[in-house]
């Protein structure tokens, strides 16, 4: 019986260490811009965010005080390719359907709506910035209304969404019908990204077998994971056959915040172990509070401590 007990812990313990904690996140996203003045200006009148630096080169939006994402101006850098792996959208997660609505709003006065789905877990709107680079402002449904399949996981669909209810649901959509809310409000945050990859197998030997999300809902050409049961913090799909790693402007990279030193620790165990089967092509850079990882599609991912 204690032999058992004991076996049962060590697999427990090993299995902590093949996953990200349950408190893992996403934080910030950064994009190489050529407009920095146009793509700031859209990212604070339409999507909603707060300019909280900016200089000739680079400004820092976000919600409240948290910063939610860095624009860098690169001119020179020549524009992303038709085949080159990268961003599909970068998805600002919205605290209740009211934020979504006033979302919505701004949207509808200042810039075009490209698509509008109900995800059962979620509520969405998407839209391009100026300059192409992919957006999904969402509100997530309450947790225990997810609906799971028989194995318990999470169930995600692509349905039409019911514009009109979210309109509806904004603050000051009453007798003043034309007021918009300005800034998203505090709370908002980046909910997950999508990327455009040139391989899944190459995708999850990275971010499931190194950084440590677990697969959730998948298909013959999309993944989707996830840490602490999350409906995702990435997806990753094929759908429009990119070829090459990501090159021109678009994502420079993104973050994820992991809660503590020891979680770090195993995030870089588990990529040495990758990268000595070199099954997949990936660097990983030590920086100050975390690593950098680029992976074999060119994309940066920055894993810090809380």
């Amino acid at each position: 019986m204690t032999d058992n007990a004991d076996g049962d812990s060590a697999t427990a313990a090993s299995d902590r260490d093949d996953r990200l904690p349950a408190e893992a996140r996403i934080g910030r996203a950064a994009l190489r811009v050529a407009d920095l003045d146009e793509t700031t200006a859209f990212y604070r009148d339409v999507v909603g965010l707060a300019v909280l630096d900016r200089d000739a080169e680079r400004a820092t939006l976000g919600a409240g005080e948290t910063p939610l994402l860095l624009l860098e101006r690169d001119a020179d850098r020549p524009a992303r390719s038709r085949t080159d792996a990268g961003l599909f959208h970068t998805a600002f997660r919205v605290p209740s359907r009211a934020a979504l609505g006033e979302a919505l709003g701004r949207v509808r006065e200042r810039w075009r709506l490209d698509g509008a789905s109900d995800h059962l877990v979620s509520e969405a709107l998407y839209l391009d910035d100026p300059e192409g680079n992919g957006v999904e402002i969402y509100r997530d449904r309450p947790r225990e209304e997810w609906p799971v399949d028989d194995g318990g996981t999470v169930r995600m669909a692509t349905d039409p969404l019911e514009v009109e209810g979210v309109a509806a649901a904004a603050t000051g959509n009453g007798a003043d019908s034309a007021a918009l809310v300005d800034r998203a409000p505090t709370g908002t945050d980046v909910g997950h990204i999508h990327l455009e990859v040139t391989s899944l197998s190459a995708f999850e030997a990275v971010y499931v077998d190194g950084l440590g999300f677990e697969v959730g809902m998948s298909g013959p050409d999309v993944r989707f994971v996830a840490a602490g049961g999350y409906h995702h913090h990435l997806g990753a799909n094929t759908w429009r056959g990119r070829t090459t790693p990501a090159a021109g402007r678009g994502l420079a990279w993104f973050e994820v915040v992991v809660p503590d030193a020891a979680a770090l620790d195993a995030v870089r165990d588990r990529l040495d172990a990758v990268a000595e089967e070199g099954r997949v092509e990936l660097a990983v850079e030590e920086r100050e509070g975390g690593i950098a990882v680029t992976d074999a599609d060119g994309i940066e991912v920055r894993v810090r401590r809380e």
